[in-house]
């Protein structure tokens, strides 16, 4: 006797090579995401100490402009070591005019008279930090007129 309907292959499941392939690619997608994400973190780690250091550097030459508005001559303002123009790159205690310290970063800066112009002064300001053992800076440079 023949059975009224056909009989149909009923296979329920995954097999277990199946499954082993989707958890791979499901870890791999997975690890991608945990290295992005490690990146990520290191490269706003790295641009946040590059805008502290920015801010610390304009921070520093307004303070300086202020001064030479107010006292062109003043103390600060002066090239105490006499290199002029070649000083002005200097990024060390013993090549630059003044430092200073603020927490991590090391301001440096340095005058130049009449570098450009007449009655005037040029400054540099360089701010350094060491991150993962190499030496970081950020250099900002600024003409002050002699104001008469």
């Amino acid at each position: 006797m023949q059975k009224p309907w056909p009989e149909i292959n009923r296979t329920y499941g995954f097999t277990l090579i199946e499954v082993l392939i989707a958890l791979s690619i499901l870890c791999i997608g997975l690890l991608t995401i945990g290295f992005m994400n490690i990146t990520t973190i290191r490269g706003n780690t790295f641009a946040e100490n590059i805008t502290e250091a920015s801010t610390i550097a304009c921070d520093r030459i307004e303070k300086l402009v202020q001064l030479g508005l107010e006292d062109f001559d003043n103390s600060q303002l002066q090239d105490t070591n006499g290199n002029g123009d070649a000083g002005l790159n200097a990024a060390t205690t013993s090549t630059a005019d003044f430092s200073a310290t603020q927490g991590k970063y090391t301001i440096f800066w340095n005058i130049s008279d009449n570098s450009l112009i007449n009655n005037t002064k040029t400054i540099n300001v360089i701010v350094t930090w060491t991150e993962k053992g190499v030496q970081r800076s950020v250099s900002i440079q600024h003409i002050i007129p002699e104001v008469i």
